[in-house]
């Protein structure tokens, strides 16, 4: 019995240690200032009916955007590619997107970097259709 308490002992111990580094690697990521991402307006009037592809990168976030104009509106956005970690929700901004007819809009609490890179990358797809 003794060879297996030991076993147990290390085996806990080892968790602990693990747990411990987990814990000091998510709170080190967690306090590092989130890059600034500028998003820039678009006047939606000036950009031409069609279907535009944007793409932004930003630290470890990639995205690539579809968005879909039809007269002055943005019909949608569809993310095509989000390369995001723990960002994944952020993909709610495209409705608040479509909804707001702007890239003024708010962030996703938690995913902020994800929501501005997906924002910048909706503003890099509308670029490529004005007039």
């Amino acid at each position: 019995m003794g060879t297996m308490k030991k076993f147990l002992t290390i085996l806990i111990s080892l968790l602990i240690f693990v747990f411990i580094g987990a814990a000091g690697v998510f709170f080190y990521v967690k306090a590092q200032p989130v890059p600034v991402v500028e998003i820039g307006t678009v006047d939606l009037k000036n950009v031409r009916d069609g279907s535009y592809t944007g793409e932004y990168e930003e630290g470890l976030v990639k995205v690539i955007v579809t968005v879909d104009v039809v007269s002055g509106r943005i019909n949608t956005v569809k993310i095509e590619r989000h390369e995001c970690g723990l960002g994944k929700k952020a993909e709610e901004i495209t409705r608040e997107i479509e909804k707001a007819q702007s890239l003024n809009v708010d962030t996703i609490s938690g995913a902020t970097l994800s929501s501005r890179v997906i924002l910048k990358a909706v503003e890099v797809a509308l670029e490529k259709g004005k007039r």
